[in-house]
């Protein structure tokens, strides 16, 4: 209903140590470095080449003129007719030549430049990619999926376009405006001082009037986004507006917000009026103050620069100018493409789960599991104990339940099983073998994990299934699909197995996609299962469905039960009770509501 938060913008500043961190991505160079010189040699071509077309422009605009001209001549006689059309063909010719070659020089340097960039954003791409999978649990704690979506798509992009053209472009421009200056130097260093004092000054003050002109624009562009959000808001909740009687401080917010709109526009144009005066006075007035010195150099008996000369000075100053007001937005992309680099190179540097576990041991895990005195906080909080001298023991095939209040810490058991975070304390062993010498992927490939809240891929149910196991054959999903209870409703549908589940498996319903999660685990034939709450979010019918088949899936092996409803853990071999961390009860359901004012048995009175 009020006014919503500004985002901060985040400012890219140039460090030592950011161009430090950005030049890592020449590593990534090194595979296609001798093409990319090839490339380099082609950009230094084409832009040397490109110097020349101003030169013989001028010398084909004031051809026949190889003497400065005399008064009687110009009075007499216009310099048109003193043109010497063989020296105007040769020159065109000269002209055509420069054009091919320039043509093909810039074909190689774009192709050339295009397939280095492509194949290093492949591999950079890959490379992020198969370092964020296999990142620990906790770096997915500490940074937002949004942002590192955007570190794998914006910034890539950001880098790509760089690498492809505004690095070729940024030193293009600085090519021709060297060459420019070597060139009207030679022709007339008294007439280059004057325009070097001039031209790119004015040049450059231009630029940073339009970049300021441009920022107020964005700033009115964002306050009237802000006036338009508390219009959809407030007369969203109208309701609340009018049930709080607050229609004059709404009222006030949006004749605030419209009227900063009407200050920033104004200032916006009084400064265009400004950049727009100052264009023609200044800029232009340089412009023709220069070509009035040149004509001066050009006509009289003291005339010091023929016309031909004089016409290529004024285009290499046009093309001068306007590579000088090219520059400040090309280095600003660089500067940011810099900044997403090191953003990108912090990604990739950082340890991944490889990296720190370095367990090599692939033993036959049987199912036997211990915890020994496990105390674990997660390094966020590292002053927050979750688990505080955890023991317990689960034979091979056992079924055990976990149950307590939220926060309890059952949730953490089930990540610390899969090895998501290693314990602050303690032990834990597999089978008599600590977890810190077993290979992870081998860990994991004997677990399966069954959550509350189901994520499917995007993408046909038989996909979503082999998910368990890539290389199962069709007989095996049909398989699966039984005994999690979904072949009925999987052929209910007109594609059956080739149905398209949705993003996040939207086209299913809860029941559903939790049967589709059951037999990716039942093809995924684990020795350890762990189901956090799997039924807790169905309807009666849903759940005794799922209930059955997770019954199926659990037989003969060890199985980890997180449960709010204790009705569907009776049968567990064995009940632990966690409070805070610690296992406060433990036994059968029948011998835990045996104990008076036990807390498992008050949670059964609580639910029944």
């Amino acid at each position: 209903m009020f006014k919503p938060k500004k985002k901060k913008k985040e400012k890219v500043q140039l460090s030592k140590d950011s161009v430090q961190k950005a030049k890592r991505i020449f590593t990534y160079l090194k595979p296609y470095r001798p093409l990319f010189f090839i490339g380099w040699i082609f950009l230094v071509l084409s832009s040397s080449a490109g110097l020349f077309f101003p030169y013989l422009l001028g010398q084909l605009l004031g051809g026949g003129s190889s003497t400065p001209a005399s008064p009687a001549a110009s009075t007499d006689q216009s310099w048109v007719e003193n043109i010497d059309f063989d020296n105007i063909n040769s020159v065109a010719l000269l002209l055509l030549a420069l054009f091919i070659l320039q043509s093909i020089f810039s074909f190689f340097r774009i192709v050339i430049f295009t397939k280095v960039t492509e194949n290093t954003m492949r591999d950079i791409r890959k490379d992020a990619f198969d370092r964020l999978i296999y990142m620990p649990m906790d770096f997915f704690n500490r940074n937002k999926v949004g942002e590192l979506t955007s570190r794998i798509a914006s910034d890539i992009t950001l880098i790509q376009d760089t690498l492809r053209t505004t690095i070729a472009e940024f030193f293009r421009q600085i090519i021709i405006i060297i060459g420019s200056i070597v060139f009207i130097t030679i022709v007339s260093w008294r007439l280059a001082l004057i325009m070097l004092a001039t031209v790119p000054v004015m040049a450059l003050v231009a630029v940073l009037f339009g970049r300021y002109i441009r920022k107020l624009s964005k700033k009115a562009q964002t306050q009237s986004a802000d006036s338009n959000t508390i219009i959809e808001e407030n007369l969203t909740g109208i309701t609340n507006v009018k049930t709080f009687t607050n229609e004059q401080l709404v009222i006030r917010n949006y004749r605030k917000a419209i009227e900063s709109i009407r200050q920033l526009n104004i200032k916006s144009g009084n400064w265009r009026g400004l950049f727009v005066s100052f264009i023609i006075m200044c800029l232009f007035g340089a412009i023709v103050f220069i070509i009035w010195q040149g004509l001066h150099m050009t006509i009289g008996p003291d005339a010091t620069l023929e016309r031909k000369d004089f016409f290529s000075f004024v285009l290499f100053t046009v093309f001068m100018g306007a590579s000088i007001g090219s520059i400040p937005d090309l280095y600003a992309s660089i500067q940011k493409a810099i900044g997403a680099t090191e953003h990108l190179m912090e990604i990739i540097k950082q340890e991944t789960e490889q990296d720190l576990y370095k367990g090599d041991e692939r033993p036959q895990i049987k199912g036997a599991v211990t915890f020994n005195n496990v105390s674990f906080h997660y390094p966020q909080r590292p002053n927050i104990k979750v688990l505080d001298n955890l023991s317990f023991t689960v034979n091979e095939g056992e079924k055990i339940a976990l149950v307590g209040a939220s926060g309890a810490g059952k949730s953490t058991i089930a990540a610390i099983l899969q090895r998501f975070y290693s314990i602050s304390s303690g032990s834990y062993t597999i089978d008599g073998t600590a977890v810190e010498k077993i290979d992870i992927e081998h860990l994991r490939q004997s677990m399966a994990f069954v959550p509350q809240d189901v994520i499917l891929f995007s993408g046909s149910i038989r996909e979503n299934i082999l998910f368990g196991d890539p290389n199962a054959d069709d007989e095996a999903v049909i398989e699966a699909a039984k005994k999690a209870n979904a072949f009925n409703f999987i052929q209910s549908f007109p594609e059956g197995m080739d149905t398209e589940v949705g993003d996040r498996g939207i086209q299913l319903s809860g029941g559903q996609k939790q049967r589709i999660a059951i037999a990716r685990a039942i093809l995924k034939d684990p020795t350890i299962l762990i189901l956090d709450e799997a039924t807790s979010a169905l309807d009666t019918e849903s759940e005794k469905l799922v209930q059955d088949a997770l019954d199926r899936l659990m037989e003969n092996r060890t199985s980890f039960i997180i449960a709010h409803r204790l009705s569907t853990i009776r049968k567990a071999d064995n009940i632990l009770v966690l409070q805070h961390g610690e296992i406060v009860e433990k036994g059968t359901h029948e011998t835990l509501m045996q104990l008076k004012d036990g807390v498992y048995a008050n949670l059964n009175e609580l639910q029944i």
